[in-house]
């Protein structure tokens, strides 16, 4: 009879130096077969696989191999993350700005291009210098790096008004979009544009602050389908469908007409071509009707770049629904959560308009209009005290309804900077403070590969996935 010696095995595992001694029996012994014929059944394997146990040699071979197999097991260590919840506050926003220093951060809507139109700056005058700090506003470089935004989505803002006048939208998309550009040529070393996700890492690597673009309101394609290529070519890589009314393209949240019913023929081919040249499709601003068509119409994940979650704003249209929600996630797409105070909160709008009224009211009681400076000084002092801001937690809340409805891999980040106004949440008042809104997410149990995907990796999908489709369209 054959038999088989003993095997030692120095193991290194998680945390000590495990040792692993097998003693093997004698192979012939009926005991032996019987185990491994069950463990054999038990793990799937077909039955004449058993037929192997009966040689004496494949026998040593099985039991050598499978010593092995456990030895590779015993050194495979995983690494436990940090603790979060055992750090001091002081501690985790140390840990959360070291993760937004690090890790790519991608913003869907800031809307500096029309922030430097209304403050008069136009293509025969020089650019906002947003190099240096800037006494207002909320996005500029030195706050940006602090931080740790790398790519802001630089907002094509057309007015709703606009459209109607022919080719006025067209034409302030083309000022707004060279406004940008002139961004990364004044300041070279501190802003590239970025057309892609690769040019959005390329950047991050030479530390430069990405300015990719998006169009809020496809009214600046007119009723042109050929615009849509002619925007991809002008760097544009995602388009609001509609704004403040309905368009040519769709009916929009804020618009009771329903115009359309939805998304109208047209809209429909400017989807599609949306797809064909490789621009993500933004169903912010939408009607829920025109969002659940354009859905079932798009061969591509979609976007909502800077909605939140209509649970907590209970009628609020222009936010999303949970079925909403749900529809994107199906179609792999991702809603990014707005910063302003009246998409983050009911309470929010309720309380503002009681500031407002007690403002109106104060005003005709003290005979004063709002440009005598003791009534600013006064309307200042009583909105900063008496406004219901919401905090970070309400920004951490919309992002927690959304993971637990559908996942980690369908939500972003999409503020709202430099278009909500005085809005913004406590601790969430300029680009500097993202750091804020990590610590609250690792305090809650947020990973740090959580807050990858929330910063960049489950927006780069969607955009990926637009692009590869393009490529095939061509």
């Amino acid at each position: 009879m054959s038999e088989i010696g003993c095997y030692f095995f120095p193991v290194l595992g998680v945390g000590s130096n495990l040792c692993i001694s097998i003693f093997l029996i004698r192979v012939e012994d009926v005991l032996l077969y019987k185990l491994l014929e069950f463990i054999i059944v038990g793990l799937g394997f077909k039955s004449r696989y058993i037929s192997y146990i009966q040689s004496p040699e494949l026998m040593n071979k099985f039991l050598i191999f499978s010593a092995l197999c456990l030895v590779f097991v015993s050194c495979a260590t995983v690494k436990p993350g940090p603790d979060y919840s055992k750090l001091s506050a002081q501690e985790l926003l140390q840990e959360a700005t070291q993760i937004a220093q690090s890790t790519m951060l991608v913003d869907g809507h800031v809307d500096l291009p029309y922030r430097m139109k209304v403050g008069g700056f136009t293509l025969k005058r020089e650019v906002l210098d947003v190099s240096v700090r800037t006494p207002d506003g909320n996005f500029d470089y030195p706050r940006a790096k602090a931080g740790g935004l790398d790519a802001p989505f630089m907002s094509i803002y057309i007015p709703a008004a606009n459209q109607a006048v022919r080719g006025a939208s067209k034409a302030l998309a083309d000022t707004l979009i060279s406004m940008t550009e002139r961004l990364t040529t004044t300041f070279p070393d501190k802003f590239a544009m970025a057309y892609s996700p690769a040019d959005v890492q390329a950047n991050f690597a030479k530390g430069l602050i990405s300015l990719p673009m998006g169009m809020e309101n496809g009214a600046g394609i007119e009723d042109d389908l050929a615009n849509v290529k002619y925007f991809h070519r002008r760097g544009i890589r995602y388009i609001t469908l509609t704004h403040g009314k309905d368009n040519l393209i769709g009916d929009a949240s804020y618009d009771t007409s329903a115009t359309h019913g939805g998304l109208s023929v047209f809209g429909e081919k400017v989807v599609a071509e949306m797809n064909r040249v490789g621009i993500m499709v933004d169903l912010s601003h939408v009607s829920d009707r025109t969002f659940r068509q354009a859905l079932a119409f798009t061969k591509v994940p979609v976007i909502a770049s800077h909605s939140s979650v209509r649970k907590f704003t209970p009628g609020f249209e222009r936010n999303m629904s949970d079925e909403l929600i749900e529809g994107l996630a199906k179609n792999g797409g991702v809603i990014m959560i707005n910063f302003g105070g009246a998409f983050l909160d009911s309470a929010y709008t309720v309380g503002t308009v009681q500031v407002r009224e007690h403002v109106v009211n104060w005003l005709a009681e003290n005979n004063l209009s709002r440009s005598d400076p003791q009534a600013q000084q006064y309307i200042q002092d009583y909105t900063s005290k008496y406004t219901p801001f919401p905090t970070v937690d309400r920004v951490a809340a919309h992002i927690d309804h959304v993971v637990r409805l559908v996942g980690i891999d369908h939500v972003g980040l999409g503020s709202d900077f430099d278009g909500v106004g005085d809005s913004l949440p406590t601790g969430l008042k300029d680009v500097s403070m993202f750091p804020n809104l990590f610590a609250e997410l690792l305090r809650r149990g947020y990973s740090k590969k959580d807050l990858e995907k929330i910063c960049y990796k489950n927006i780069f999908r969607v955009w990926e996935a637009v692009e590869n489709f393009a490529a095939t369209q061509k």
